[in-house]
């Protein structure tokens, strides 16, 4: 059977191919400790449980309008007005199956065969791989270490121009867990008000801040009605599984991104919706526990990688992934994951899985519990301190 030409050109998600490398070394009896996937190892809130049983009991089996339930609309509008300091109502809100569809969807219905898109990189892939499905040209802006992966603006203001179609941002970030500033997202601001450039915002990690208050470009003049706000359920309330995603855009746009869901996949589940309801209008003392419980993890995880030969490792200031510089040991990404994996039995990805510009990194998630961690931090360093000698 003969693929389309643009097939090629789409890519992949490497956290989900070295899962599957870690279960055949499970199957083969290896203890594998899983740092490699973003997915909180907590369970869902009950009260989200509850909802959703409750919800099927009372009959959410059925279809459900493609942009989502009014109710769930009206609690994802009252909450991003909330948080991000701006007027938004339900119309102006397509709910999706997780929120990777907003991102397919945006760039589908935005970039032509050609088109420039400005995405930061190292980068979450899958910006980078519907870009080029799509024929559009992706323009990189590097986050680079020495600036706690934020980006230059000198180089930003170069890759912008009458051609660029969209921009991209993630903060707090995958994979560094760098977080951008106000005058960061000045900056974008700027040039997206000067060349009327939309900006999609991906915000999944919003609410998993160590330190100040999160700042949405959204809320800068002029910029929330050329803001796609990307935001969902998995990471901050432990949803992984349940696919809850949403898209918060202007009136002229949401309709478009509304047909797609209708050509795709029709509507996002209806107990699943019930679920997102209650996770937003209840009890919101889960969401604190778990920032709690990422922010011991990130610095005994960090001084653990600090302590290991050849890797370096700054601080991340949201998101839970770590992304330690290991250019001191000689060896090159895609190598040392394999040989971490292989000689350690722990999963985690190379910088490269996020770009040419994370070559030199290996990203960690510790989304797992602090036993876990000192157990692979340990494991990782005795497998490094084999190949110094």
């Amino acid at each position: 059977m003969k693929l389309a030409s643009r097939m090629n050109n789409l890519g992949t998600e490497t956290a989900f191919e070295v899962l599957v490398k870690a279960r055949a070394l499970e199957a083969k009896g290896r203890d594998i400790i899983h740092l490699e996937v973003g997915e909180p190892d907590f369970a869902t809130p009950e009260n989200v449980v509850n909802a959703a049983v409750e919800a099927l009991h009372k009959g959410a089996t059925k279809y459900t309008p493609s942009a989502g339930i009014p109710e769930l609309r009206a609690a994802i509008a009252k909450r991003v007005s909330e948080t991000r300091g701006i007027h938004v109502n339900p119309d102006q809100v397509v709910v999706t199956p997780g929120a990777k569809p907003i991102m397919f969807f945006l760039i589908l219905a935005l970039v032509d065969a050609g088109d420039e898109v400005v995405t930061p990189n190292p980068g979450f892939p899958i910006y980078e791989s519907m870009v080029r499905f799509t024929g559009g040209i992706p323009r990189f802006y590097r986050l680079r270490e020495e600036n706690n992966f934020r980006f230059d603006p000198d180089e930003f203001r170069t890759l912008v121009n009458e051609k660029t179609k969209l921009i991209i941002l993630n903060s707090p970030q995958n994979p560094t867990g760098g977080v951008l500033e106000e005058s960061d997202l000045k900056e974008i601001a700027e040039l997206a008000t000067k060349y009327d450039i939309p900006v999609l915002a991906d915000e999944i990690y919003w609410q998993i801040l160590y330190d100040g208050e999160y700042k949405s470009i959204a809320s800068l003049p002029g910029m929330q009605e050329r803001t796609i706000i990307l935001d969902g359920f998995s990471k901050s309330y432990a949803m992984t599984g349940w696919r809850l995603g949403f898209g918060v855009m202007n009136e002229t746009l949401a309709p478009h991104i509304t047909r797609l869901m209708t050509n795709s996949n029709s509507c996002t589940s209806a107990l699943t919706q019930w679920a997102g309801v209650e996770a937003l209008n209840g009890p919101q003392e889960s969401v604190k526990k778990m920032q709690q419980a990422f922010r011991e993890r990130r610095d005994v995880i960090v001084e653990g990688m600090n302590a290991i030969p050849g890797f370096r490792c700054t601080m991340p200031r949201g998101a839970f992934y770590v992304f330690p510089n290991i250019m001191g040991t000689g060896w090159g990404s895609r190598k040392m994951a394999d040989y971490i994996l292989n000689e350690a039995g722990v999963a985690c990805l190379s910088g490269t899985s996020f770009g040419e510009y994370g070559e030199g990194y290996l990203r960690f998630s510790y989304a797992n519990s602090l036993e876990n961690i000192h157990k692979a931090l340990g494991r990782i360093r005795e497998a490094v301190e084999k190949i110094q000698d």
